[in-house]
């Protein structure tokens, strides 16, 4: 697939208009050991925030209703899927056959020392490794990177250098902030994995973007984006 964002004419159509955070934005050339990451929710977050995926602006999802601590940056990987690549890697590790992809783009988690103020914004990160979420049926994998050149967590480069205390808080958010009372939780963190498998999920998901989107033009020309 031809890379969009790097094309003569995707060049100029990205300094006249704001680039889709999903579609307009390169996931980098050292993919997957350096991706690209488009931020959309920060530790002081108390509205969970996410990508329209037709406008490419940030919405509110919906105000969190408990004292839930996101405790690292938290946004996606441009140009990743997780549908039948990601999930068939789910239903191999979980041995569970009813598994399918979220429809989403990757999740990822992403350390650092420095206090972010606000979301919306693009940062460099290097996967270290990730959790496999499992949500109903659906693989929703949360991949864990550090902040590139962090004076804090830049230096680890798999999830065994990481502390054990960080997961743990990763786990329990991703465990607990849909939660409400009287509701039965639906999903599950089946496995912690390191930096080789964090690699395989990435490159999964932008095969599987790669699959879904690489006639992007005509399916932009569904929802009126674009003239067919």
């Amino acid at each position: 697939m031809t890379n969009r964002i790097m094309d003569p004419i995707g060049r100029l159509m990205g300094l006249r208009y704001k680039s889709h955070p999903w579609h307009g934005v390169d996931v980098g050339p050292n993919a997957p050991s350096i991706v690209t990451t488009f931020i959309e929710m920060v530790t002081t977050d108390t509205v969970k925030y996410e990508v329209d995926k037709v406008s490419g602006y940030l919405r509110i999802d919906r105000p969190q209703k408990y004292s839930n601590v996101l405790p690292a940056l938290y946004g996606f990987i441009p140009q990743t899927l997780c549908d039948e690549n990601v999930a068939q890697i789910a239903r191999d590790k979980t041995e569970r056959n009813d598994l399918a992809g979220d429809g989403d783009p990757l999740d990822i988690c992403v350390l650092t020392e420095k206090n972010i103020a606000h979301g919306n914004l693009l940062a460099y990160a290097i996967p270290i490794g990730g959790l496999r979420m499992i949500d109903g049926n659906q693989a929703d994998d949360k991949i864990i990177a550090v902040l590139k050149d962090d004076a804090v967590y830049g230096h680890i480069r798999n999830i065994d250098e990481c502390p054990e205390a960080i997961i743990t808080r990763l786990r329990h958010y991703f465990l607990t902030y849909k939660d409400l009372p009287g509701t039965h939780r639906d999903c599950e963190i089946t496995h912690v994995y390191g930096v080789d498998e964090a690699h395989q999920i990435i490159n999964a998901a932008l095969d599987d973007y790669r699959k879904k989107f690489e006639n992007l033009d005509m399916i932009l020309s569904q929802y009126g984006m674009m003239k067919p």
